[in-house]
């Protein structure tokens, strides 16, 4: 059953990631809530998020949406933040990570609701120096936690190119891909990954981001984002200490 839980959860989760992201929000409390110490659940999450990283890049690139030049750009200095921040994540104590990861989500919710990417005014060229600069930090920010990086980097493609949303997933997903890798070899080196739990998430996180990668933003996308704000409320609380259930 709880094998089930997590291909299920991975398979939602691959799915947002995808489309937008959010979906670390649900499989990294989902892990800790399943007794992993926090800082193996977020070592564990790696994996499942460069397997669904893989399985979307694949996907739009079949498609015709596949932009290695921007994503090399942006990838280089996020990779140089990931490593710094995933060196200091291993770093904090389980009750800190657990408070930190409660804040963000709900930090993350004003911004799943509000979608800041959909007004922010472009640049009228693209700002490769900024969007480098910008990036490192967000790999610094995914070093050490990950969950809702896919809404910053979303916000940040949008400001500093002149893509339209198809194309700006498209990088986001590479990049993610491209910064995650040496940030999940930091967290296994230090003996927080669990493979097993890892590799089971990661079948439900490839074949929803693959669904995803496919599918085009509709009604439909709506019922499954309240669905997405509801449990990451739930479980930011329960993180928080709010909720005791």
């Amino acid at each position: 059953m709880i094998y089930l839980g997590l291909i299920l959860t991975g398979i939602i989760a691959g799915f947002f990631n995808s489309m937008a992201g959010g979906g670390s929000l649900l499989t990294l409390p989902l892990l800790i809530f399943m007794g992993l110490p926090p800082m193996v659940a977020n070592g564990t999450n790696r994996l499942a998020i460069i397997v669904g990283a893989l399985s979307g890049t694949y996907n739009f690139k079949k498609q015709g949406y596949f932009e290695l030049k921007k994503s090399l750009i942006y990838g280089i200095p996020a990779v140089i933040g990931s490593v710094i921040g995933s060196s200091v994540a291993i770093k904090i104590s389980d009750q800190l990570f657990n408070r930190m990861l409660g804040i963000v989500m709900l930090v993350m919710l004003v911004i799943i609701i509000f979608q800041p990417h959909k007004h922010i005014k472009k640049f009228q060229k693209e700002n490769n120096i900024l969007g480098a600069v910008l990036f490192f930090f967000v790999g610094i920010y995914g070093g050490v936690i990950q969950a809702g990086v896919g809404f910053l980097i979303m916000t940040v493609l949008t400001l500093v190119t002149t893509f339209k949303l198809v194309k700006i997933n498209s990088i986001k997903i590479l990049v993610v891909l491209i910064y995650t890798i040496p940030a999940f070899f930091i967290f296994f080196r230090s003996g927080n990954v669990d493979l097993v739990k890892g590799l089971i998430l990661s079948i439900g996180n490839g074949t929803g981001a693959l669904i995803g990668s496919k599918v085009q933003i509709n009604r439909g996308d709506a019922i499954i984002k309240v669905f997405l704000i509801i449990a990451v409320l739930f479980m930011s609380l329960k993180l928080l200490g709010i909720i005791r259930l």
